[in-house]
């Protein structure tokens, strides 16, 4: 993972303006109030029998935990939240708000920082749908407070 490529679209989505519908963007998906970065995507595990799934979760944590370490020295350590109760909210029939509600369904937990500049919530998570789908690391800047 190139980490200053990384960075660099934090920042710009950190500062920059939400749309007022849901749209792809040239870096994920975004909304009223959120912007989500694909900052790396790994293949399928159709054809795996485990092995290749399992070190590439570690490295996407690796990546992960990198990455956070930079955005520690700028915001100070992170609170480390799980989606798990946002997802079983949703499952029940609260209506939560976007980005949170739809992470839940794929990203088990987040590093979460609120910057001070900006009021804005910047997050990281690794994402999955399904054994078989691909692995993606995450970056969220959203202006909603978790729930």
């Amino acid at each position: 993972m190139d980490i200053a490529k990384a960075l660099a679209v934090i920042d710009r989505l950190r500062t920059g303006a939400f749309p007022a519908e849901p749209v792809r963007t040239d870096v994920g998906t975004a909304g009223p109030g959120y912007s989500i970065a694909e900052l790396e995507t790994s293949d399928g595990f159709w054809e795996d029998d485990g092995t290749l799934r399992e070190e590439t979760e570690e490295q996407y944590e690796y990546d992960r935990d990198g990455l956070e370490e930079r955005l520690t020295e700028r915001w100070g350590p992170p609170r480390e939240i799980s989606l798990y109760s946002v997802l079983h909210r949703t499952v029940e029939g609260e209506d939560l708000p976007e980005p949170w509600a739809s992470l839940s369904g794929h990203v088990p937990n987040v590093r979460l920082w609120r910057e001070q500049e900006t009021g804005r919530w910047i997050a990281l998570g690794v994402s999955q749908w399904d054994r078989e789908l691909p692995f993606q690391l995450l970056a969220v800047v959203t202006d909603t407070d978790p729930p």
